[in-house]
């Protein structure tokens, strides 16, 4: 994919928005970033690398060029009254969030409230995409968690005021959208931008990174490995942190106990599953939950299916197995459970309640688990 775009921006026929899209925490930001590198750089190399030795290169590794702007949501700021004062904070909170990420190259943001894009944050890009570049003779955006800016998430100006932009970019401006859920953007959105979608990562490449990078013990970093599915922002969340275990491990244990909820005899337990999940926690911590028991019932279908070698939750298969002969679960029984886990998340991308839908989705998935009994 690199030497493709690499090939296609040295030719000059790169269009000037693109859309990075798949999965979640593949490293697509950090993708655009290097994109970004390649079209500033003076002098860039003949195996379509930016040749990471000019200032422009430089600067742009230390998040400081001044014609690469990197855009991503935040939460709304307190004490913003005013459009004035809010684009103000917004500016100081994505700074802060700028150093954060120099100084730590692989630091995960936490945000107590659900990030979003507002009209302040937009009007700041576009003025910025309107102005004559610092240095050379091209300004590059990346703008992160694109679909941020759907009415429900956002102010619901942002994104028909980032649409305009779409529509007509200045000519010396080139646009890179990212996101790990495309169709949650406007289809306007969509129709200007040339989407490009990344695959994730290998095992192997991810067990590398945290014994290398990180310095994970082996055994440890295999099993990070096989939960992360490929994207070094998963295993990032998956580490331990000094407070406790990492955001997507906390996740992960929060599947398995979606898991036990929906196959439990009482319904209370549902019930209090469904109760317990915030209605304002944000969409993503809610679609994490259910890619979280989407993991989890394909566990379970494997060992249905005779396949234990397959199982991601490794250290839970005992469990699981047992699960499996007590209730008599079946492949085609865990196949619709899915199907149902699958139409949750497609109502949970619109402004929906989390606890309806959980409610719902757990009542489903035992009535589809159970059926054989």
């Amino acid at each position: 994919m690199r030497t493709s775009l690499a090939r296609t921006a040295r030719e000059g026929n790169l269009p000037q928005s693109i859309l990075l899209h798949g999965p979640e925490g593949i490293g697509k930001e950090r993708f655009g970033l290097w994109l970004a590198q390649l079209l500033v750089c003076e002098h860039p190399t003949g195996e379509n690398e930016p040749c990471g030795a000019c200032l422009s290169c430089r600067l742009t590794e230390r998040l400081e060029h001044p014609d690469v702007h990197w855009f991503f949501p935040l939460p709304r700021p307190e004490n913003a009254a005013t459009p004035e004062k809010l684009r103000e904070k917004l500016e100081e909170a994505r700074g802060a969030e700028l150093q954060a990420r120099r100084a730590d190259p692989f630091h995960l943001p936490r945000h107590e409230r659900a990030p979003a894009y507002f009209l302040a944050a937009i009007r700041a890009l576009q003025e910025l995409a309107a102005s004559r570049p610092a240095m050379g003779r091209r300004k590059v955006f990346v703008v992160g968690d694109a679909e941020a800016m759907v009415p429900q998430e956002s102010s619901p100006e942002a994104a028909n005021a980032f649409l305009k932009l779409l529509e007509e970019p200045p000519a010396d401006t080139t646009l890179i959208l990212t996101s790990s859920t495309p169709g949650a953007l406007l289809a306007t959105i969509r129709s200007r931008v040339l989407p490009v979608r990344l695959l994730p990562l290998t095992g192997d490449e991810v067990r590398d990174f945290l014994v290398h990078r990180r310095e994970v013990p082996p055994a440890e970093a295999e099993r990070i490995a096989a939960l992360a599915r490929g994207a070094i922002g998963r295993a990032l969340r998956l580490l331990p942190s000094k407070e406790g275990p990492g955001l997507l491990e906390k996740r992960r244990q929060a599947g398995r106990d979606l898991l036990l909820a929906a196959v439990a005899d009482s319904p209370a337990a549902r019930l209090a599953a469904a109760h317990a999940e915030a209605p304002a926690g944000g969409r993503g911590e809610f679609m994490e939950g259910l890619e979280a028991l989407t993991l989890w019932l394909r566990d379970l279908m494997a060992i249905a299916s005779g396949a234990p070698e397959a199982v991601v939750n490794a250290p839970d298969g005992e469990m699981m197995s047992h699960l499996v002969q007590r209730r008599h679960i079946r492949p085609l029984a865990v196949g619709r459970a899915l199907e149902r886990v699958q139409a949750a998340m497609e109502l949970a991308a619109g402004n929906v309640n989390p606890q309806l839908v959980l409610a719902d989705l757990l009542r489903g998935v035992r009535a589809e688990l159970m059926e054989a009994a």
